[in-house]
């Protein structure tokens, strides 16, 4: 028996639903409509909902294979935070400073537009904008956070963004351990992402959108979705697969599906709770190369992940039974206890896993062609609750053919390469993996910066 052995192997989001997930009804047959949406997750639902916001005569159907948030969206860390994992110095390369700040202040906004549409619609998801708070943990992460604070300022971004934390004030923010300095940033809030999309479907429906779910889109031609249950005729296709692009006809090399596991605790008492901190309920982590991710729900349990082992499968497969492996349960367990040792003798309720898309420039972005009427969206890197907000919105406007501020945005256009073929791709991965995972073992023996293996792993990325 393991820490985690009598944990649920379902995500705490889409179990703890108050909700019937009976699946809706499949495609039925040839159809013809005005835009055809391929997959039910964020990204397509938030396109779907700003199309008929804008435009309620338009003729929306979304496909989706399993059900609403049975990928990513269902199964992330509940943060909608305002940032994009490319940063900004790589949107500045393809376009300019001005430009990619405009895009940084796009995402800043983003959170308080997710918060808009979730008042308006009466989504009960447990919004709150907290903040993030990362922890350093070693004099390594302790000087990036320094530089990241003040490359921000040089930017003209204040402390109402970020702004650095003494130890003292990040450890009453968080009581974890071996703080040495930490950072706030504001435009963040944590959710239940398993309500907030299936909320976001029946808003999508409320408006006049339709939704068929268990089909399975086999490929798109043109302007022909063509699925397991029919063909859909559309105007317009907007792909919004992420990870599971990999499923479609010629799509294997376009994204890199990546797992990410997580586990949650049982609610936690009202004295443990004070002494771990999360006050106003901030999402939470380190500086260490290896991601983690936390919350504090709204139940006042800690929901928790992390990349954990493997986490990229040969030939880009996805495997359910990869994504609740135990032993790399365990891992983010024993990552979770090293972190806050005061939740060792907490029962673990849930936990789960799932994949994650990564494009091959490592640059989220979208994409319209008005002659073709593809539009394609994503490779978020794992930070898509709030991006995909702003993803969905950009491309309702670029198919309508508004001018509004965001069509112009340095992310519209992006179109990364495709990955390298096998073995290529599994050994990069892989190597680039354990090159990240012993510069953290190496910075947190010696408090010195690894930078002979960073170096090689960003080669590998292709930074």
């Amino acid at each position: 028996m393991t820490a985690i052995s009598g944990a649920r192997p379902v995500p705490l989001w889409i179990d703890c639903l108050n909700e019937d997930l009976t699946p809706r009804a499949s495609l039925k047959g040839t159809t013809s409509v005005d835009i055809a949406i391929v997959g039910g997750g964020f990204s397509g639902l938030w396109t779907a909902y700003y199309l008929l916001e804008r435009d309620p005569s338009l003729r929306i159907l979304v496909l989706e294979k399993e059900y609403c948030g049975y990928g990513a969206s269902g199964r992330n860390g509940g943060w909608c935070e305002g940032a994009l994992a490319g940063g900004t110095e790589k949107y500045a390369k393809r376009s300019s400073q001005d430009a990619a700040l405009r895009l940084e202040h796009a995402m800043f906004e983003t959170v308080d537009e997710v918060k808009r549409v979730i008042e308006h619609e009466g989504i009960n998801c447990g919004f709150q904008k907290g903040g993030l708070i990362s922890l350093a943990r070693n004099a390594p992460q302790a000087e990036r956070q320094l530089a990241e604070v003040q490359a921000a300022k040089s930017q003209g971004f204040g402390e109402d963004i970020l702004r650095l934390l003494e130890p003292d004030e990040a450890r009453q923010h968080l009581n974890a351990t071996n703080i040495h300095s930490g950072t706030f940033f504001s435009p963040s809030a944590s959710i239940d992402p398993g309500r907030l999309v299936r909320g976001l479907a029946s808003a999508v429906e409320s408006h006049g959108g339709k939704i068929v779910e268990e089909t399975t889109v086999l490929s798109i031609e043109g302007r022909n979705v063509v699925t397991s249950h029919g063909e859909v005729t559309a105007e317009v296709v907007i792909q919004a697969t992420e990870a599971f692009t990999r499923d479609l006809k010629g799509g294997k090399l376009d994204l890199l599906p990546v797992y990410s596991r997580m586990i949650a605790t049982e609610p936690l008492s009202d004295s443990l709770m004070t002494e771990i901190g999360l006050i106003n309920r901030p999402t939470f982590n380190d500086g260490r190369y290896i991601v983690i991710y936390g919350q504090r729900t709204e139940d006042n349990r800690i929901a928790f992940g992390g990349q954990g082992k493997p986490p990229y499968l040969f030939g880009s497969r996805i495997d359910p039974t990869i994504a609740n492996n135990e032993s790399s349960h365990e891992v983010i367990w024993q990552t979770l206890i090293e972190l806050l040792p005061q939740l060792k003798d907490v029962a673990i309720t849930h936990r789960w896993g799932g994949v994650l898309a990564i494009p091959r420039n490592w640059l989220p972005g979208l994409r319209y062609d008005k002659s073709s009427g593809l539009g394609v969206l994503g490779g978020y890197v794992g930070e898509g609750v709030a991006a995909a907000n702003l993803a969905g919105r950009t491309m309702a406007d670029l198919v309508l053919d508004l001018q509004t501020d965001i069509v112009s945005l340095p992310w519209v256009g992006v179109h990364p390469r495709r990955w390298e073929p096998e073995p290529l791709r599994w050994i990069g991965v892989r190597a680039s993996r354990r090159l990240m995972g012993s510069a953290d073992a190496y910075e947190t023996q010696t408090n010195k910066t690894a930078w002979l293996a960073m170096k090689v792993a960003h080669m590998l990325r292709g930074d």
